[in-house]
């Protein structure tokens, strides 16, 4: 019985090891904790992280048969798939400018966002999302602007019931989280109707942080205390969580979203 590690990259690593074992003619890349680049694409390893989790003495066993099967069918699917079918599973993701670190931005489909981020487009399947690349979008006919249009519309419609839990502090400090946990937390900022849902709940603007994939926590800007708290605790979050994305927090008005610098909290 063998066990894969826990840790999002040590198991990437383990992962990486065993896709390039398995299927020795794909180009196998760890990028982050959590991720790989396979032939110039994103995958997620979230979803296969929990399978395994479920059932961890046959961890090598799952994964070399969620790999074979991922990458015989679904991968040429993706690869082939026609605007038609793949529009309504287009979803935004806000990444880290480091991410072309390990990728070429004429590559990946993008566009720049605030806070040193871009906002990158998946496909959405049932097993793993997978980036959407500049030779499909040409070959689709469509541009960034169109591309974003679609993802933020589906975005919208992604979790038309938000789950959100109030944080309020002694000294009258107010943070609300969003626990989805669906892989879009972060991605909720380009929500059209942000400011409209959580306006009224902070007399106004507010700010969000978004420290990784997964968080959401949208703070009033009446507190500066509270603020300094919580910024500490975005840096720390930022360092340790996988999928990071920034350690800065988002400025939310009527008229758009801002970045900040750290002392702008």
């Amino acid at each position: 019985m063998t066990r894969l590690p826990n840790d999002p990259r040590a198991f990437a690593e383990q992962v990486c090891a065993i896709l390039s074992r398995i299927k020795p003619d794909l180009d196998v890349e760890l990028a982050s904790p959590g991720e790989l680049i396979v032939d110039g694409r994103r995958l997620d390893l979230d979803n296969l992280h929990r399978l395994v989790v479920t059932d961890a003495d046959r961890g090598v066993e799952i994964v070399e048969q969620y790999l074979d099967h991922l990458f015989d069918e679904q991968t040429f699917a993706v690869n082939t798939m026609p605007w038609e079918a793949a529009r309504t599973r287009i979803m935004p993701r806000v990444q880290p400018e480091s991410i072309f670190n390990h990728l070429s931005r004429d590559l990946v489909a993008h566009i720049p966002f605030v806070n040193d981020t871009v906002i990158v487009f998946v496909i959405d399947l049932p097993n793993m999302t997978v980036s959407v690349t500049t030779e499909q979008m040409a070959r689709w006919g469509v541009n960034e602007e169109e591309l974003e249009a679609v993802a933020r519309a589906n975005l919208d419609q992604y979790a038309p019931t938000l789950e959100f839990r109030t944080v309020e502090a002694e000294d009258g400090g107010k943070a609300i989280l969003l626990v989805m946990q669906d892989g879009y937390d972060a991605s909720r900022i380009l929500l059209s109707d942000l400011f409209e849902t959580l306006a009224p709940e902070f007399g106004g603007d507010f700010y969000v942080a978004t420290p990784s994939r997964d968080m959401f926590l949208a703070l009033g800007a009446d507190s500066e205390n509270f603020l300094e708290r919580i910024a500490e605790r975005v840096e720390h979050d930022f360092d340790r969580l996988p999928y990071p994305i920034t350690d800065r927090l988002f400025y939310v008005t009527r008229d758009g979203i801002a970045g900040t610098v750290r002392k702008a909290a």
